[in-house]
């Protein structure tokens, strides 16, 4: 008799049920986005600022954003398979590092490819440490943050000189970026409804004629990937055995699963979407590689695949948010990021009537004096510190972690050592 072997449209049927509650949690979501964005809308237009809502400043969260996004869907192969990826980091490290290498030598698309291969190198690296030889996953992860980090200013060392333009800790400049494009007729609707000035239409209008104007090919490319990663995790046979290695390997191999290779698979191709998170921010932002650069957007990633509830959805919102609050910061802009003081007020209410609502007295009590207190902060200052402004992206995502946490579901058997033919 032959093994049993997981299926996904035995296991998992679309039955009308399922698309029902698919369909409302999509509309409530929906909801939320199109009711935060009425928040953003009232604030700016009490407060005086332009910056909350504009093309600007939505192109900017786009470009900001998708190497979070791209991290954290990196971390979201490896933990549906089972293995916490810290080390995301330290692969956004090595494909920045190579994919400024190859975008000097030979252009940017060249770089995008080394940029996917050097992650995928050092998820490699991990992929050994953890599934074959079952370290610690968060030891081996800070080990190839600080692995990478090393051999990237080694491999500068010797690969730069004075003459090139390079040198220890960055790489010579890249001729060329990636091209953009607008997209036809969309582009110039939104941008010329943008600037009627009608309240909410036009402030719609501006996020849409941000995410539809200059976007680089590499940022279409990305985008695509979300929906490409939930068809491949949660509509095929391969997603579901990847997933069910996350939440029992030993039910999955007692099916007929490779447990052993789907863990492979997911911290490999974890390492190549972070890596590509960190060769886009060579060949579509900065034209070349520096040391730090990096600046931590591994973690945040990680802290939108918690946020996101390990969907490639989720992970897409989350850097969206991320993002957001990182272009206000880069755009310097005191008075917006002052203007944030009252939405986060909005944002706890919102969640203490919530928590009320759901009957968790002590929590709402403490959101809403957590709200008033932004509301003072608000009302008796004119501005923010500028240390503020520029910790501003890591403040959100403390806050929205903190405020998250009671909803999430991280896989079972996530950072579970996995021996095969050993079991719980």
């Amino acid at each position: 008799m032959s093994t049993p072997v997981l299926d996904s449209a035995e296991y998992e049927p679309d039955t009308e049920a399922r698309r029902y509650t698919r369909r409302d949690r999509i509309l409530g979501w929906t909801a939320v986005g199109l009711g935060a964005i009425l928040v953003l809308s009232i604030v700016q237009s009490r407060t005086g600022t332009t910056e909350l809502l504009s093309a600007g400043t939505w192109r900017g969260t786009l470009l900001v954003a998708i190497p979070i996004m791209l991290a954290g869907l990196g971390g979201l192969y490896s933990e549906r398979s089972g293995i916490v990826n810290i080390g995301l980091e330290g692969m956004m490290i090595a494909g920045a590092w190579f994919g400024a290498w190859a975008g000097w030598m030979w252009g940017p698309w060249q770089g995008v490819l080394f940029g996917i291969i050097g992650g995928m190198i050092f998820g490699l690296i991990h992929a050994i440490a953890t599934v074959t030889f079952a370290v610690d996953q968060i030891v081996s992860g800070v080990a190839i943050i600080i692995l990478a980090g090393g051999t990237t200013r080694f491999l500068s060392v010797v690969t730069y000189d004075a003459e090139t333009g390079g040198g220890a800790t960055q790489s010579p400049r890249i001729q060329d970026l990636i091209s953009t494009f607008d997209v036809p007729v969309l582009s110039k609707w939104f941008s010329d409804v943008a600037s009627d000035g009608i309240f909410y239409i036009s402030d719609l209008a501006a996020i849409l004629a941000g995410f539809t104007t200059r976007m680089s090919w590499l940022t279409l490319i990305a985008l695509l990937l979300v929906p490409i990663t939930w068809f491949l995790l949660w509509r095929t046979a391969w997603g579901l055995r990847l997933r069910s290695c996350g939440e029992n390997p030993w039910a999955a191999e007692s099916l007929g699963v490779n447990v052993l290779r789907m863990k492979y698979w997911g911290v490999i191709i974890s390492g190549g979407l972070a890596g590509l998170g960190g060769a886009y921010l060579v060949v579509v932002q900065a034209a070349i590689y520096r040391e730090g650069m990096i600046a931590g957007r591994g973690f945040i990633g990680l802290a939108a695949l918690i946020f996101g509830n390990w969907y490639p959805l989720g992970v897409a919102a989350g850097s969206a948010l991320f993002g957001y609050a990182d272009a206000l910061s880069l755009r310097a802009q005191p008075l917006a990021v002052h203007a944030l003081l009252l939405v986060f007020a909005i944002a706890l209410f919102a969640f203490a009537a919530y928590s009320l609502w759901k009957g968790r007295l002590a929590t709402s009590i403490g959101l809403g004096a957590l709200g008033l207190g932004f509301v003072a902060w608000f009302w008796f200052s004119d501005s923010v510190p500028q240390q503020l402004v520029a910790a501003l992206p890591y403040l959100v995502t403390l806050l929205v972690l903190a405020l998250a946490t009671q909803r999430l579901r991280m896989p079972a058997a996530d950072g579970v050592r996995y021996r095969k033919g050993d079991a719980l």
